[in-house]
């Protein structure tokens, strides 16, 4: 919106072109992002703690965490989602197709998260909604999203996919792309949703995938870096950095509050938005296969509890002591801190290899 209003004034105040830099957009996307949750975050985390919406603990889950954990107020996604949309709507260019395409992910998944959110604190477990809504829900706000993204999106490469390290390995899915860009926002979606069990391990490589991306989405919307790269040049696409601007921006600025002892968790609110936002980056910007590699962490930690659910329904043998696997190294007898900076080394490798098969093709 203000966006919007420097661009009707540009022709009278000459100065104002600096915002038509990405760069600087997205730039002010961060700091507004991680100001608005500054500002907002103490009274927010207060009003959750005195109405008591308070994070429900698994019976089962570490004996530190039975101790530690209870009474913390969760629902932090809000405090998320406040400060992502604060960001986007200030900086963003609101005529943009990607940019809406972001918003109703976030958005969509973000209250599908709040109602299991909702429904954990309600009944005082941590069950939340059934596992067959949950999904249910998110394969169809995906689906009409990628469906109408297919629509009005004039990307002639929108159905491809891309292999990292090589130069010329396409693959065109066809009809096949729309059940493929489903599993990829769920997935994703899913993924960082099972991250979050520590204090700050999802927000970290949250950041980490967005800030690769927040690049990626940028040289792909350039004709000249996205030539250099031989990646594909997408119109219109390096916008969806101020959206990942924004993303960085409020998890920076809720990671001050979830940092070990978290005051605030994000909870599912936080955690289904934003993994469903990163696969929605990871479809758009084509490069679905690099946001395996750089979001690494977040698809071991799913591949950990299907290896475990699958190995206990045909042996009835768990191979971790516990899923996700950074509760194995809990149960172990890992420190939390040092699971979450161990963690973090992680999706830090990762990251930059992700980063480095943009160049190695």
């Amino acid at each position: 919106m203000l966006y919007s209003l420097i661009l009707n004034l540009i022709d009278t105040y000459s100065f104002l072109n600096v915002f038509k830099y990405l760069t600087v957009r997205t730039g002010l996307a961060v700091f507004t992002s991680l100001l608005v949750v500054f500002l907002i975050g103490n009274p927010f985390i207060n009003f959750f703690s005195a109405k008591q919406i308070l994070n429900p603990i698994r019976d089962d889950g570490p004996d530190e965490h039975i101790v530690k954990k209870i009474g913390t107020p969760t629902m932090g996604g809000v405090l998320i989602l406040i400060g992502l949309f604060f960001g986007i709507f200030l900086w963003g260019d609101l005529n943009n197709l990607y940019v809406w395409f972001l918003i109703y992910i976030v958005a969509s998944f973000g209250i599908l998260g709040a109602y299991d959110d909702y429904k954990k604190i309600k009944f005082k477990n941590s069950s939340g909604i059934s596992f067959k809504f949950k999904i249910i829900s998110q394969i169809i706000a995906a689906t009409f999203g990628i469906i109408v993204l297919s629509i009005y999106s004039d990307n002639a490469d929108l159905e491809n996919l891309y292999f990292p390290f090589f130069k010329n390995l396409i693959v065109n899915l066809g009809w096949f792309f729309i059940p493929f860009a489903v599993f990829v926002i769920v997935g994703s979606s899913n993924a960082v949703n099972l991250t979050d069990g520590l204090d700050g391990l999802a927000t970290v490589p949250v950041i980490l995938v967005a800030a690769c991306f927040a690049f990626i989405s940028y040289v792909t919307g350039n004709i000249v870096f996205s030539e250099y790269l031989q990646i594909p040049y997408i119109a219109g696409l390096g916008e969806v950095a101020v959206f990942l601007g924004a993303v960085i921006g409020s998890c920076l600025g809720f990671l001050w509050f979830n940092a070990p002892p978290a005051k605030i968790f994000m909870g599912d609110t936080g955690s289904l938005a934003l993994g469903g936002s990163l696969g929605g980056v990871g479809i758009i910007t084509k490069h679905e296969i690099v946001l395996a590699i750089t979001g690494g962490l977040f698809v071991l930690e799913a591949i950990s509890v299907i290896v475990q659910v699958i190995s206990f329904k045909l042996t009835g043998k768990r191979i971790f002591k516990m899923a996700p696997i950074h509760h194995h190294y809990e149960k172990k007898g890992w420190p939390e801190s040092t699971v979450v900076v161990r963690f973090w080394i992680v999706a830090i490798i990762l990251a930059m290899v992700g980063l480095a098969t943009l160049k190695f093709r």
